[in-house]
């Protein structure tokens, strides 16, 4: 565009000075000639790099995920195919069930046994209401007893006293009332122990006993939900739409359960289109803004898109503690702005590097210029300057 410009400025250098004398060509209006350019240039791509800034580091970057599994065992399928297109859901690998299936029936056969204990429990709090109920009216029944052979010891003693009666049907008496009196301290024993078995209960009211049969119960009910957890994380599924570039993965190989030895890497459909820009290149950027790129992968095509937000970040500001940021190494200076192509059905491959432009809500008339820019800039591509 420059050369453009100063061609057409040459000519009309040319047409005054040269062909049609308008002006005589001295000294100082050579020197103000060759300076004028200069600087009108100059000051142009000043502003241009305001208005309409550009970036020659552009790039698509695609989520890629590390397929890990859950469980570990030995593979026995890999249904899909390397740099194949698979769809959110499709089976990427199956790992052996066998110990996961027999876990499984091993705890479900636990079940009958652990309900069985619930029930026998419940069975033992109903035990032992009825034996609290038996033990209190025999309780009452020999306290009954137990007032008349006293009113009866007091009756023989007065006639035994009084020559009417014998000591024998005395004696007898105060003996059926001792024995009276045992047999009711070992009833009210019986319903003090059963009380304090009825006694034992959780904060919630339940009986011990019950209580201890519902946990466990619970708690095998919480390892057949693992187990079959467990069984069902053996087949492995894709988490988005997306393809699977460099499959090493084979029939017969061990997978683990470790971030460090991924099973492989999934690079999802889901992309950015990010272009880097020093810091203050972007005073005038606003989401929203208009803006096109041109991938070398893509030559003499320019792709439209759509500002999507400036990521106000970069390395320099990132403690070690902080997550990934979009990071430029080789100038950690600058700041990334994500960029949306309007054409969401073209496809573009993850790493595809190219340079674009951001047309701001300043200096319409100078968007010109950078647009064509931008056009001789993917014209370029058309070459590949290599020499073998």
């Amino acid at each position: 565009m420059e050369l453009l410009l100063l061609g057409i400025y040459s000519v009309f250098v040319w047409l005054i000075f040269i062909k049609l004398k308008w002006l005589p060509w001295n000294i100082y209006t050579q020197v103000t000639a060759l300076m004028l350019p200069i600087i009108a240039l100059t000051m142009l791509i000043l502003y241009l790099n305001i208005v309409a800034p550009s970036s020659h580091d552009v790039r698509v970057i695609n989520y890629m995920v590390d397929i890990i599994p859950q469980v570990r065992g030995r593979v026995i399928d890999v249904p899909i195919e390397p740099n194949r297109h698979v769809m959110e859901g499709e089976v990427l690998f199956r790992i052996d069930p066998t110990n996961y299936d027999l876990r499984v029936k091993s705890l479900e056969a636990r079940v009958p046994e652990a309900k069985a204990m619930l029930i026998s429990a419940t069975a033992f709090q109903k035990e032992l209401y009825a034996q609290l109920d038996s033990a209190r009216g025999k309780s009452a029944a020999i306290s009954a007893r137990l007032k008349l052979a006293r009113e009866r010891v007091a009756q023989t003693k007065e006639l035994s006293e009084a020559g009417a009666g014998t000591v024998f049907d005395y004696q007898e008496a105060q003996t059926a009332t001792s024995k009276l009196e045992s047999d009711l301290e070992a009833s009210k024993a019986l319903e003090s122990q059963i009380s304090h078995k009825l006694a034992a209960r959780t904060d919630d009211g339940q009986l011990a006993e019950i209580a201890k049969a519902e946990s466990e119960l619970v708690q095998l009910d919480a390892e057949i939900a693992e187990a079959k957890w467990e069984l069902d994380q053996t087949t492995v599924y894709a988490p988005s739409d997306g393809t699977v570039v460099n499959l090493q993965l084979r029939e017969g190989a061990f997978t683990v359960a470790l971030p460090l030895a991924p099973a492989m890497t999934f690079v999802e459909d889901e992309q950015w289109v990010i272009a880097f820009y020093a810091q203050n290149e972007l005073r005038k950027v606003e989401d929203g803004n208009d803006a096109e790129i041109f991938l070398h992968t893509y030559p003499n095509q320019i792709i439209k898109c759509k500002v999507h937000s400036v990521v106000w970040a970069s390395g320099q500001g990132k403690l070690p503690i902080a997550g990934m940021i979009p990071d430029d190494p080789t100038d950690p200076n600058r700041f990334p702005v994500r960029l949306i192509p309007e054409d969401e059905e073209l496809f573009l491959a993850a790493g595809a590097r190219g340079s674009g432009a951001i047309y701001t809500h300043s200096g319409h008339m100078f968007h010109i210029l950078r647009k064509v820019l931008l056009r001789v800039g993917t014209k370029i591509d058309w070459f590949i300057l290599k020499l073998h």
